[in-house]
């Protein structure tokens, strides 16, 4: 079985077993895509410091964290609240 039949639909990110939101990411697109959300958010430490000013370092945040989560969004698998093994899941 090839990684293409265990991700039909080519999501970027699975949905969690448990709970709602995305879990790690199934393709290399996904992986650039949390490395490059993590690298913004290490530089904004330097860019926006946050002991010289809190409030634009956590604008910078959410505003990165909301870029973050609309790529999830689109390109992830759909969520739902999940509490383990999910008989309609097209993913395992």
């Amino acid at each position: 079985m090839s990684k293409r039949d265990k991700n039909p639909e080519n999501y970027w990110f699975r949905a969690k077993r448990y709970g709602w939101g995305w879990g790690l990411p199934l393709t290399w697109q996904g992986w650039i895509v949390l490395i490059a959300y993590i690298g913004f958010v290490v530089a904004g430490t330097y860019i926006f410091p946050p002991e010289e000013n809190k409030a634009v370092f956590i604008v910078v945040v959410i505003l990165l964290s909301l870029i973050f989560i609309a790529i999830c969004w689109i390109k992830g698998e759909p969520t739902r609240w999940r509490w383990g093994k999910d008989k309609d899941a097209k993913i395992d």
